[in-house]
Protein backbone atom coordinates (compact mmCIF):
# COMPACT_ATOMS: atom_id res chain seq x y z
CA UNK A 1 0.00 0.00 0.00
CA UNK A 2 1.65 3.25 -1.12
CA UNK A 3 0.87 5.24 1.98
CA UNK A 4 3.96 7.12 2.99
CA UNK A 5 7.16 8.62 1.66
CA UNK A 6 10.08 6.34 2.49
CA UNK A 7 13.66 7.34 3.12
CA UNK A 8 16.40 6.80 0.58
CA UNK A 9 19.35 4.44 0.85
CA UNK A 10 20.48 3.78 4.41
CA UNK A 11 23.97 3.93 5.90
CA UNK A 12 25.38 0.99 7.78
CA UNK A 13 27.93 2.44 10.20
CA UNK A 14 27.65 1.89 13.95
CA UNK A 15 27.37 4.97 16.14
CA UNK A 16 28.28 6.04 19.68
CA UNK A 17 26.50 9.08 21.02
CA UNK A 18 24.92 10.61 24.47
CA UNK A 19 22.27 9.18 26.93
CA UNK A 20 18.57 8.89 26.94
CA UNK A 21 17.22 11.30 29.50
CA UNK A 22 13.96 11.60 31.35
CA UNK A 23 11.91 14.61 30.35
CA UNK A 24 12.54 15.91 33.88
CA UNK A 25 15.86 17.63 34.45
CA UNK A 26 16.30 15.63 37.64
CA UNK A 27 18.58 12.57 37.25
CA UNK A 28 16.65 9.31 37.33
CA UNK A 29 17.05 7.34 40.58
CA UNK A 30 18.92 4.07 40.23
CA UNK A 31 16.60 1.07 40.32
CA UNK A 32 17.66 -2.43 41.34
CA UNK A 33 16.60 -5.07 38.83
CA UNK A 34 16.18 -8.40 40.64
CA UNK A 35 16.89 -11.88 39.31
CA UNK A 36 14.45 -12.99 36.63
CA UNK A 37 11.47 -15.12 37.59
CA UNK A 38 11.60 -17.11 34.34
CA UNK A 39 10.12 -20.57 34.92
CA UNK A 40 8.54 -19.76 38.28
CA UNK A 41 5.73 -17.25 37.92
CA UNK A 42 1.96 -16.97 37.40
CA UNK A 43 2.26 -17.26 33.59
CA UNK A 44 4.02 -20.63 33.85
CA UNK A 45 1.42 -21.91 36.29
CA UNK A 46 -1.38 -20.63 34.04
CA UNK A 47 0.00 -22.46 31.02
CA UNK A 48 -0.17 -25.79 32.83
CA UNK A 49 -3.95 -25.61 32.44
CA UNK A 50 -5.67 -27.48 29.61
CA UNK A 51 -5.85 -25.49 26.41
CA UNK A 52 -8.47 -25.53 23.67
CA UNK A 53 -8.82 -24.86 19.95
CA UNK A 54 -12.61 -24.57 20.17
CA UNK A 55 -12.44 -20.80 19.59
CA UNK A 56 -11.68 -21.22 15.88
CA UNK A 57 -14.17 -20.63 13.09
CA UNK A 58 -15.21 -24.05 11.79
CA UNK A 59 -15.37 -25.68 15.19
CA UNK A 60 -18.84 -26.94 16.11
CA UNK A 61 -19.92 -26.36 12.50
CA UNK A 62 -19.56 -22.59 12.73
CA UNK A 63 -19.07 -20.29 9.73
CA UNK A 64 -17.27 -16.96 9.46
CA UNK A 65 -18.89 -13.58 8.93
CA UNK A 66 -18.59 -10.73 6.46
CA UNK A 67 -19.16 -7.02 6.91
CA UNK A 68 -21.66 -7.11 4.04
CA UNK A 69 -24.01 -9.52 5.83
CA UNK A 70 -22.87 -8.78 9.43
CA UNK A 71 -24.17 -12.11 10.74
CA UNK A 72 -22.71 -11.57 14.23
CA UNK A 73 -20.25 -8.82 15.24
CA UNK A 74 -19.27 -6.90 18.34
CA UNK A 75 -16.87 -4.54 20.06
CA UNK A 76 -15.69 -3.88 23.62
CA UNK A 77 -16.11 -0.84 25.83
CA UNK A 78 -12.35 -0.82 26.58
CA UNK A 79 -9.13 -2.01 24.97
CA UNK A 80 -7.96 -3.33 28.34
CA UNK A 81 -9.42 -4.08 31.74
CA UNK A 82 -7.80 -4.73 35.11
CA UNK A 83 -8.56 -7.76 37.19
CA UNK A 84 -11.58 -7.06 39.37
CA UNK A 85 -13.04 -4.52 36.93
CA UNK A 86 -15.69 -5.01 34.24
CA UNK A 87 -15.81 -4.81 30.45
CA UNK A 88 -18.93 -4.50 28.27
CA UNK A 89 -19.64 -6.12 24.90
CA UNK A 90 -21.76 -4.36 22.27
CA UNK A 91 -23.14 -6.95 19.83
CA UNK A 92 -25.36 -6.92 16.74
CA UNK A 93 -26.67 -9.63 14.41
CA UNK A 94 -28.24 -9.73 10.95
CA UNK A 95 -31.44 -11.14 12.52
CA UNK A 96 -32.96 -11.12 15.98
CA UNK A 97 -31.58 -14.22 17.68
CA UNK A 98 -29.57 -15.53 20.61
CA UNK A 99 -25.77 -15.61 20.79
CA UNK A 100 -23.07 -16.47 23.30
CA UNK A 101 -19.77 -14.80 24.15
CA UNK A 102 -16.96 -17.22 25.03
CA UNK A 103 -13.77 -15.83 26.57
CA UNK A 104 -10.37 -17.34 25.77
CA UNK A 105 -6.92 -16.37 27.02
CA UNK A 106 -4.16 -16.56 24.39
CA UNK A 107 -1.07 -18.48 25.49
CA UNK A 108 0.93 -21.63 24.86
CA UNK A 109 -1.09 -24.26 26.75
CA UNK A 110 0.88 -27.20 25.39
CA UNK A 111 0.51 -25.94 21.82
CA UNK A 112 -3.26 -25.42 21.90
CA UNK A 113 -2.73 -21.66 21.77
CA UNK A 114 -5.59 -20.58 24.04
CA UNK A 115 -7.57 -21.54 27.13
CA UNK A 116 -11.35 -21.31 27.54
CA UNK A 117 -12.28 -19.43 30.71
CA UNK A 118 -16.01 -18.71 30.62
CA UNK A 119 -19.06 -18.44 28.35
CA UNK A 120 -21.99 -16.09 28.76
CA UNK A 121 -25.58 -17.21 29.07
CA UNK A 122 -27.55 -17.03 25.77
CA UNK A 123 -27.93 -13.34 24.95
CA UNK A 124 -30.67 -11.67 22.90
CA UNK A 125 -29.16 -9.63 20.04
CA UNK A 126 -30.79 -7.72 17.20
CA UNK A 127 -29.85 -6.04 13.93
CA UNK A 128 -28.24 -2.61 14.31
CA UNK A 129 -27.82 0.11 11.71
CA UNK A 130 -24.39 0.72 10.18
CA UNK A 131 -23.52 4.35 10.92
CA UNK A 132 -22.67 6.74 8.10
CA UNK A 133 -19.21 8.34 8.04
CA UNK A 134 -18.96 11.86 9.44
CA UNK A 135 -18.86 14.24 6.48
CA UNK A 136 -15.89 16.23 7.79
CA UNK A 137 -13.68 13.56 9.40
CA UNK A 138 -14.89 10.22 8.03
CA UNK A 139 -15.44 8.98 11.59
CA UNK A 140 -17.58 5.84 11.79
CA UNK A 141 -18.81 5.11 15.31
CA UNK A 142 -21.50 2.68 16.47
CA UNK A 143 -23.96 3.19 19.28
CA UNK A 144 -24.98 -0.42 19.80
CA UNK A 145 -26.51 -1.50 23.12
CA UNK A 146 -24.56 -3.51 25.66
CA UNK A 147 -25.44 -7.19 25.30
CA UNK A 148 -23.25 -8.49 28.12
CA UNK A 149 -20.99 -7.15 30.88
CA UNK A 150 -18.19 -9.33 32.20
CA UNK A 151 -16.69 -8.89 35.66
CA UNK A 152 -13.06 -9.98 35.39
CA UNK A 153 -12.18 -12.40 38.21
CA UNK A 154 -9.17 -11.40 40.25
CA UNK A 155 -7.83 -14.92 39.73
CA UNK A 156 -7.39 -14.43 35.97
CA UNK A 157 -3.82 -14.03 34.77
CA UNK A 158 -2.97 -10.95 32.71
CA UNK A 159 -2.86 -11.65 28.99
CA UNK A 160 -4.27 -11.19 25.49
CA UNK A 161 -7.91 -12.31 25.46
CA UNK A 162 -10.38 -13.15 22.70
CA UNK A 163 -14.13 -12.66 22.96
CA UNK A 164 -15.70 -15.22 20.62
CA UNK A 165 -19.21 -14.33 19.42
CA UNK A 166 -21.25 -17.35 18.26
CA UNK A 167 -24.79 -16.91 16.95
CA UNK A 168 -27.70 -19.28 17.21
CA UNK A 169 -27.63 -19.73 13.42
CA UNK A 170 -24.01 -20.89 13.51
CA UNK A 171 -21.86 -17.87 12.69
CA UNK A 172 -18.76 -16.78 14.60
CA UNK A 173 -16.56 -13.68 14.94
CA UNK A 174 -14.17 -12.16 17.46
CA UNK A 175 -12.85 -9.11 19.21
CA UNK A 176 -9.64 -8.94 21.28
CA UNK A 177 -8.89 -7.17 24.55
CA UNK A 178 -6.21 -7.22 27.23
CA UNK A 179 -6.54 -8.14 30.87
CA UNK A 180 -3.88 -6.22 32.74
CA UNK A 181 -2.42 -6.56 36.23
CA UNK A 182 -0.68 -3.28 36.94
CA UNK A 183 -0.32 -4.11 40.64
CA UNK A 184 2.16 -6.89 39.86
CA UNK A 185 5.83 -6.17 39.13
CA UNK A 186 6.45 -8.65 36.33
CA UNK A 187 9.84 -9.01 34.64
CA UNK A 188 8.35 -8.10 31.25
CA UNK A 189 5.44 -5.92 30.21
CA UNK A 190 4.16 -6.80 26.73
CA UNK A 191 2.33 -3.94 24.99
CA UNK A 192 -0.36 -4.76 22.41
CA UNK A 193 -0.78 -2.05 19.70
CA UNK A 194 -4.51 -1.29 19.76
CA UNK A 195 -4.08 2.24 18.36
CA UNK A 196 -2.47 0.74 15.25
CA UNK A 197 -5.15 -1.96 15.04
CA UNK A 198 -7.76 0.79 14.83
CA UNK A 199 -5.80 2.84 12.28
CA UNK A 200 -5.99 -0.11 9.86
CA UNK A 201 -9.58 -1.13 10.70
CA UNK A 202 -11.72 -0.50 7.62
CA UNK A 203 -15.03 -1.71 9.11
CA UNK A 204 -17.46 -2.02 7.49
CA UNK A 205 -15.58 -3.54 4.56
CA UNK A 206 -18.80 -3.70 2.57
CA UNK A 207 -18.08 -1.94 -0.74
CA UNK A 208 -19.82 1.26 0.36
CA UNK A 209 -19.14 2.59 3.83
CA UNK A 210 -15.88 1.58 5.48
CA UNK A 211 -12.94 3.87 6.15
CA UNK A 212 -9.63 3.70 7.97
CA UNK A 213 -6.69 6.09 8.20
CA UNK A 214 -5.49 4.97 4.74
CA UNK A 215 -8.50 4.31 2.53
CA UNK A 216 -12.23 4.57 1.99
CA UNK A 217 -14.75 3.86 -0.74
CA UNK A 218 -15.42 6.04 -3.75
CA UNK A 219 -18.95 6.86 -4.87
CA UNK A 220 -18.59 4.06 -7.43
CA UNK A 221 -17.91 1.51 -4.68
CA UNK A 222 -14.20 1.20 -5.44
CA UNK A 223 -11.62 1.23 -2.66
CA UNK A 224 -9.91 4.60 -2.94
CA UNK A 225 -6.93 6.18 -1.20
CA UNK A 226 -6.04 9.39 0.64
CA UNK A 227 -8.95 11.36 -0.79
CA UNK A 228 -11.42 8.87 0.66
CA UNK A 229 -9.72 8.03 3.95
CA UNK A 230 -10.81 9.05 7.43
CA UNK A 231 -9.00 11.51 9.69
CA UNK A 232 -10.58 9.91 12.76
CA UNK A 233 -11.37 6.28 13.57
CA UNK A 234 -13.33 4.91 16.51
CA UNK A 235 -12.92 2.01 18.90
CA UNK A 236 -16.73 1.96 19.03
CA UNK A 237 -17.06 -0.48 16.12
CA UNK A 238 -16.12 -4.07 15.32
CA UNK A 239 -12.91 -4.98 13.55
CA UNK A 240 -13.51 -5.79 9.89
CA UNK A 241 -14.89 -9.13 8.74
CA UNK A 242 -14.28 -11.90 11.31
CA UNK A 243 -12.97 -9.40 13.88
CA UNK A 244 -9.27 -10.24 14.03
CA UNK A 245 -7.32 -6.96 13.68
CA UNK A 246 -4.81 -6.72 10.87
CA UNK A 247 -1.43 -8.11 12.00
CA UNK A 248 -2.93 -9.45 15.26
CA UNK A 249 -1.08 -12.71 14.52
CA UNK A 250 2.24 -10.94 15.13
CA UNK A 251 1.24 -10.23 18.73
CA UNK A 252 -0.28 -13.65 19.41
CA UNK A 253 2.79 -15.37 17.94
CA UNK A 254 5.13 -13.38 20.20
CA UNK A 255 2.94 -13.97 23.26
CA UNK A 256 2.61 -17.71 22.70
CA UNK A 257 6.37 -18.10 22.23
CA UNK A 258 7.22 -16.00 25.28
CA UNK A 259 4.78 -17.93 27.47
CA UNK A 260 6.09 -21.27 26.17
CA UNK A 261 9.58 -20.11 27.23
CA UNK A 262 8.38 -19.40 30.77
CA UNK A 263 8.99 -15.64 30.91
CA UNK A 264 7.28 -13.65 33.65
CA UNK A 265 4.94 -11.35 31.70
CA UNK A 266 2.01 -9.05 32.23
CA UNK A 267 0.23 -7.25 29.40
CA UNK A 268 -1.10 -3.79 28.56
CA UNK A 269 -2.64 -2.06 25.56
CA UNK A 270 -1.11 0.96 23.85
CA UNK A 271 -3.90 3.11 25.28
CA UNK A 272 -2.74 2.15 28.79
CA UNK A 273 0.59 3.84 28.05
CA UNK A 274 -1.27 6.92 26.83
CA UNK A 275 -3.53 7.06 29.88
CA UNK A 276 -0.66 6.95 32.37
CA UNK A 277 -1.58 3.60 33.89
CA UNK A 278 1.90 2.20 33.34
CA UNK A 279 4.82 2.92 35.64
CA UNK A 280 7.68 1.81 33.37
CA UNK A 281 10.17 1.62 36.23
CA UNK A 282 8.27 -1.40 37.63
CA UNK A 283 9.41 -3.64 34.77
CA UNK A 284 12.83 -4.91 33.80
CA UNK A 285 11.87 -4.84 30.12
CA UNK A 286 8.96 -3.63 28.00
CA UNK A 287 8.31 -5.59 24.81
CA UNK A 288 6.33 -4.14 21.91
CA UNK A 289 5.20 -7.35 20.27
CA UNK A 290 3.80 -6.27 16.90
CA UNK A 291 3.19 -3.51 14.36
CA UNK A 292 3.20 -0.42 16.60
CA UNK A 293 2.99 2.55 14.22
CA UNK A 294 0.52 5.06 15.75
CA UNK A 295 1.72 6.79 18.94
CA UNK A 296 0.42 9.64 21.04
CA UNK A 297 2.71 11.91 23.03
CA UNK A 298 1.66 10.09 26.20
CA UNK A 299 2.74 6.77 24.73
CA UNK A 300 6.11 8.12 23.63
CA UNK A 301 6.67 9.86 26.98
CA UNK A 302 6.14 6.50 28.69
CA UNK A 303 8.71 4.78 26.45
CA UNK A 304 11.27 7.56 26.94
CA UNK A 305 10.71 7.52 30.70
CA UNK A 306 11.22 3.74 30.67
CA UNK A 307 14.70 4.12 29.21
CA UNK A 308 15.42 6.98 31.61
CA UNK A 309 14.48 4.67 34.49
CA UNK A 310 16.73 1.88 33.24
CA UNK A 311 13.98 -0.29 31.74
CA UNK A 312 14.96 -2.08 28.53
CA UNK A 313 12.79 -1.77 25.40
CA UNK A 314 12.35 -4.40 22.68
CA UNK A 315 10.43 -3.67 19.47
CA UNK A 316 9.88 -7.00 17.72
CA UNK A 317 8.62 -5.61 14.41
CA UNK A 318 9.23 -2.47 12.30
CA UNK A 319 7.71 0.91 11.43
CA UNK A 320 7.41 1.85 15.09
CA UNK A 321 6.44 5.30 16.45
CA UNK A 322 5.82 6.58 12.92
CA UNK A 323 2.62 8.66 13.09
CA UNK A 324 1.79 11.08 15.88
CA UNK A 325 -1.85 10.76 16.99
CA UNK A 326 -4.33 12.29 19.40
CA UNK A 327 -6.73 10.16 21.41
CA UNK A 328 -10.06 11.94 21.82
CA UNK A 329 -13.39 11.22 23.54
CA UNK A 330 -16.37 9.72 21.75
CA UNK A 331 -19.76 11.43 21.40
CA UNK A 332 -20.75 10.25 24.90
CA UNK A 333 -17.61 11.76 26.43
CA UNK A 334 -15.83 8.47 27.11
CA UNK A 335 -12.14 9.36 26.89
CA UNK A 336 -9.66 8.01 24.35
CA UNK A 337 -12.15 6.21 22.10
CA UNK A 338 -11.19 8.08 18.90
CA UNK A 339 -7.79 7.90 17.16
CA UNK A 340 -7.09 11.13 15.24
CA UNK A 341 -4.38 11.48 12.57
CA UNK A 342 -4.54 14.02 9.73
CA UNK A 343 -1.15 13.10 8.21
CA UNK A 344 -0.56 15.26 5.10
CA UNK A 345 -3.85 17.15 5.47
CA UNK A 346 -3.94 20.31 7.66
CA UNK A 347 -4.73 19.42 11.26
CA UNK A 348 -7.50 21.83 12.33
CA UNK A 349 -7.02 21.35 16.07
CA UNK A 350 -3.40 20.57 17.04
CA UNK A 351 -2.70 20.48 20.76
CA UNK A 352 0.48 21.31 22.64
CA UNK A 353 2.11 18.14 21.29
CA UNK A 354 1.77 19.48 17.75
CA UNK A 355 -0.17 18.42 14.65
CA UNK A 356 -0.91 14.78 13.87
CA UNK A 357 1.83 14.22 11.30
CA UNK A 358 4.82 11.88 11.17
CA UNK A 359 6.91 12.10 14.32
CA UNK A 360 9.98 12.93 12.25
CA UNK A 361 8.20 16.09 11.04
CA UNK A 362 7.81 17.46 14.58
CA UNK A 363 10.40 19.80 16.06
CA UNK A 364 13.31 21.55 14.44
CA UNK A 365 15.80 19.45 12.47
CA UNK A 366 13.64 16.33 12.84
CA UNK A 367 14.18 16.49 16.61
CA UNK A 368 11.29 14.09 17.27
CA UNK A 369 12.22 11.52 14.61
CA UNK A 370 11.66 8.00 15.91
CA UNK A 371 15.30 7.11 15.26
CA UNK A 372 16.26 9.42 18.12
CA UNK A 373 14.73 6.90 20.52
CA UNK A 374 14.93 3.65 18.56
CA UNK A 375 18.24 3.87 16.72
CA UNK A 376 16.62 3.00 13.37
CA UNK A 377 13.44 4.04 11.59
CA UNK A 378 11.05 2.95 8.88
CA UNK A 379 12.60 3.04 5.41
CA UNK A 380 10.32 1.14 3.04
CA UNK A 381 7.68 -1.38 2.07
CA UNK A 382 9.08 -4.55 0.52
CA UNK A 383 8.02 -5.74 -2.90
CA UNK A 384 8.60 -9.30 -1.71
CA UNK A 385 10.31 -10.98 1.27
CA UNK A 386 14.11 -11.20 1.30
CA UNK A 387 16.61 -12.87 3.65
CA UNK A 388 17.98 -11.18 6.73
CA UNK A 389 21.75 -10.87 6.17
CA UNK A 390 23.69 -11.28 9.42
CA UNK A 391 26.27 -8.77 10.68
CA UNK A 392 28.31 -8.83 13.91
CA UNK A 393 27.86 -12.59 14.29
CA UNK A 394 30.37 -12.65 17.18
CA UNK A 395 28.01 -10.46 19.24
CA UNK A 396 26.24 -12.21 22.15
CA UNK A 397 22.93 -11.58 20.39
CA UNK A 398 23.74 -14.25 17.76
CA UNK A 399 25.34 -16.70 20.23
CA UNK A 400 24.26 -20.30 19.69
CA UNK A 401 22.58 -19.63 16.36
CA UNK A 402 25.47 -21.02 14.31
CA UNK A 403 25.34 -17.93 12.08
CA UNK A 404 28.33 -16.13 10.59
CA UNK A 405 28.64 -12.72 8.97
CA UNK A 406 26.91 -12.78 5.60
CA UNK A 407 24.73 -15.79 6.44
CA UNK A 408 21.05 -15.44 5.57
CA UNK A 409 17.80 -16.26 7.36
CA UNK A 410 15.35 -16.82 4.48
CA UNK A 411 12.35 -14.50 3.98
CA UNK A 412 12.73 -12.87 7.38
CA UNK A 413 12.65 -9.29 6.02
CA UNK A 414 9.11 -8.72 4.84
CA UNK A 415 6.22 -6.28 4.53
CA UNK A 416 7.96 -3.22 6.05
CA UNK A 417 11.56 -2.58 7.09
CA UNK A 418 13.59 -0.26 9.29
CA UNK A 419 17.13 0.98 8.74
CA UNK A 420 19.69 3.39 10.15
CA UNK A 421 19.75 6.84 8.55
CA UNK A 422 22.90 8.89 9.33
CA UNK A 423 21.13 12.15 8.49
CA UNK A 424 18.53 11.75 11.25
CA UNK A 425 18.79 12.14 15.05
CA UNK A 426 20.51 9.37 16.97
CA UNK A 427 19.94 8.06 20.51
CA UNK A 428 22.08 10.09 22.90
CA UNK A 429 24.93 8.43 24.78
CA UNK A 430 24.57 4.98 23.29
CA UNK A 431 26.72 2.37 21.64
CA UNK A 432 24.82 1.02 18.65
CA UNK A 433 25.31 -2.36 16.98
CA UNK A 434 23.67 -3.03 13.63
CA UNK A 435 23.07 -6.77 13.66
CA UNK A 436 21.94 -7.12 10.06
CA UNK A 437 22.39 -5.39 6.71
CA UNK A 438 19.74 -6.78 4.39
CA UNK A 439 19.33 -5.23 0.92
CA UNK A 440 15.84 -5.21 -0.58
CA UNK A 441 13.81 -3.65 -3.39
CA UNK A 442 10.93 -1.55 -2.15
CA UNK A 443 7.44 -1.66 -3.60
CA UNK A 444 8.04 1.53 -5.59
CA UNK A 445 11.01 0.02 -7.43
CA UNK A 446 13.45 2.73 -6.36
CA UNK A 447 16.33 0.29 -6.20
CA UNK A 448 18.47 -0.94 -3.33
CA UNK A 449 17.44 -0.11 0.23
CA UNK A 450 18.95 -1.71 3.33
CA UNK A 451 17.24 -3.09 6.41
CA UNK A 452 19.01 -3.03 9.78
CA UNK A 453 18.25 -4.89 12.99
CA UNK A 454 19.57 -2.62 15.75
CA UNK A 455 20.67 -2.81 19.37
CA UNK A 456 21.53 0.34 21.34
CA UNK A 457 23.06 0.31 24.83
CA UNK A 458 23.41 3.44 26.92
CA UNK A 459 25.91 4.27 29.67
CA UNK A 460 23.68 2.62 32.29
CA UNK A 461 23.52 -0.63 30.35
CA UNK A 462 19.92 -0.07 29.25
CA UNK A 463 19.13 -1.73 25.91
CA UNK A 464 16.79 -0.68 23.10
CA UNK A 465 16.32 -3.40 20.48
CA UNK A 466 14.49 -3.05 17.15
CA UNK A 467 14.04 -6.12 14.91
CA UNK A 468 13.23 -3.98 11.88
CA UNK A 469 10.88 -6.38 10.05
CA UNK A 470 7.31 -7.68 10.31
CA UNK A 471 8.32 -11.33 10.13
CA UNK A 472 10.41 -11.37 13.33
CA UNK A 473 7.52 -12.01 15.77
CA UNK A 474 5.98 -14.50 13.33
CA UNK A 475 9.30 -16.38 13.23
CA UNK A 476 8.96 -17.00 16.97
CA UNK A 477 5.86 -19.21 16.84
CA UNK A 478 3.81 -19.00 13.63
CA UNK A 479 3.96 -22.44 11.90
CA UNK A 480 4.52 -20.89 8.46
CA UNK A 481 7.44 -18.71 9.61
CA UNK A 482 9.21 -20.38 12.56
CA UNK A 483 12.98 -19.87 12.66
CA UNK A 484 15.03 -21.56 15.40
CA UNK A 485 17.71 -18.94 14.82
CA UNK A 486 15.28 -16.08 15.51
CA UNK A 487 13.98 -17.92 18.55
CA UNK A 488 17.53 -18.34 19.92
CA UNK A 489 18.53 -14.74 19.21
CA UNK A 490 15.37 -13.42 20.92
CA UNK A 491 16.05 -15.72 23.89
CA UNK A 492 19.58 -14.31 24.07
CA UNK A 493 18.17 -10.78 24.02
CA UNK A 494 15.63 -11.34 26.80
CA UNK A 495 18.11 -13.31 28.91
CA UNK A 496 20.56 -10.38 28.72
CA UNK A 497 17.80 -7.87 29.48
CA UNK A 498 16.66 -9.82 32.53
CA UNK A 499 20.09 -10.10 34.16
CA UNK A 500 20.14 -8.59 37.68
CA UNK A 501 21.67 -5.12 37.78
CA UNK A 502 21.50 -1.69 39.35
CA UNK A 503 20.16 0.56 36.60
Amino acid sequence: MSRRTALGAVGLGAVAIAGYQLRSEEPAPRVQRPAARTGNNPVVRENRATGSKDWAVGQDGTSGVTDTLAQIQGYTSKTSVDRGDSIAFHIASHIAQKCTVAIYRVGHYGGSGARHLTTSRPLAVEPQAKPSPDAATGLIACDWPVAWTLDIPRTWVSGIFLAVFTSEDGHRSYTPFVVRDTARRSDILMVVPFTTYQAYNIWPFDGRTGKNLYKGYTSEGELGGNDERAFKVSFDRPYAQAGMPRWFDMDTSAARWAESAGYDITYASSTDLHQGRIDPSKYTAIVFSGHDEYWSKGMRDCAEDAVGAGTHLAFLASNNIYFHIRLEPNAEGQPDRVVTCYKEAPDPDPDTAGPTVRWRQLGKRHRKAEQGLLGVQYNGILKEPVPLVVRKSSHWFWSGTGLRDGDEIPDLIAVEADGFNPSMPRPDGTRQTLLSASPYVDSWGRGRTVQNTSLCENHRGTLVFVAGTFHWPLALNDPDHISPQVQRATHNLLTRMLEPRDA
